[in-house]
């Protein structure tokens, strides 16, 4: 609880504020860059909270997990090739379709921010959604829910607080705003599916918190790509998302989502 007191406090200091503005309650008008600095709540969490508790051990194991690197390859491509995969699918389709060539430039455009070039544009959302949010969530305190709880009842409590986090960009964000109240549905549906799936990537490589960044910093990347039509990539890779979670549950069963033993601290 410790720690998802200091995830909130960090992060919403600086989303509250965000959202105020935006619905005119605050006179002051604030940068919506800061959006991306509220990212890092989860990661500054996790390190303060395992610097209290574990001391510098602690932190080291953690940051071990970051870059815990050896996985069999099955897993690399479910967290870097499907996600290029599917983006590029969907691209090649909707060329394919209309005949109009893709803008694929537009993958460097960062909301807030403006052109930022694709690598730039890339490592920002590895930094902030991947490395920023995964290594409290899935790092800090995935392990320890699961230490009390099955893998599947772990990834429900962790999405609902998952889900209560987003809870003031609703006010401020486009993508959100865009969506009406549909967004707190939307939320709540990607938040029962998405950490199933996650907590099956973490436990299946034995914690790896790498594969884990990567997938999430490329989903997130790949499902902001604009599109004139009315689904875009993010949609689709949503929806398989939900396949996959689907699957994992029947394969797998909910006590470890995965072959391998749960991860716990």
């Amino acid at each position: 609880m410790a720690y998802f007191a200091v995830t909130f406090t960090f992060s919403w200091a600086i989303q509250v504020p965000l959202a105020l503005a935006a619905q005119g309650l605050l006179a002051t008008s604030l940068p919506l860059g800061l959006h991306y600095v509220a990212s890092f709540g989860p990661l500054v969490a996790a390190v303060v909270v395992t610097l209290v508790t574990r001391g510098w051990s602690g932190c080291r194991e953690l940051a071990a997990r970051a870059v815990r690197w050896r996985a069999p390859a099955g897993y690399y491509g479910f967290a870097v090739a499907a996600p290029l995969v599917v983006f590029g699918a969907f691209v090649l389709g909707g060329w394919l379709v209309s005949g109009d060539r893709p803008d694929l430039g537009a993958l460097g455009e960062v909301d807030y921010l403006g052109s930022l070039g694709l690598l730039p544009a890339l490592g920002l959302w590895m930094a902030t959604f991947g490395l920023g949010e995964e290594v409290g969530w899935r790092g800090f305190a995935l392990p320890r829910l699961q230490a009390g709880h099955s893998a599947l009842g772990a990834s429900l409590v962790l999405g609902l607080f998952w889900a209560a986090w987003h809870l003031p960009a609703i006010f401020y964000r486009d993508t959100y705003r865009e969506l009406g109240w549909m967004v707190v549905p939307v939320l709540l549906s990607v938040a029962t599916v998405g950490p199933v799936v996650y907590t099956w990537l973490f436990n299946s490589t034995h914690g790896s918190l790498l594969l884990v960044i990567l997938f999430h910093g490329l989903f997130d990347f790949f499902s902001v790509w604009p599109t004139k039509g009315p689904v875009g990539p993010g949609f689709v890779m949503t929806v398989l998302l939900v396949f996959w979670a689907v699957r994992v549950y029947k394969v797998y069963g909910p006590a470890t989502l995965s072959t391998e033993e749960k991860v716990t601290v």
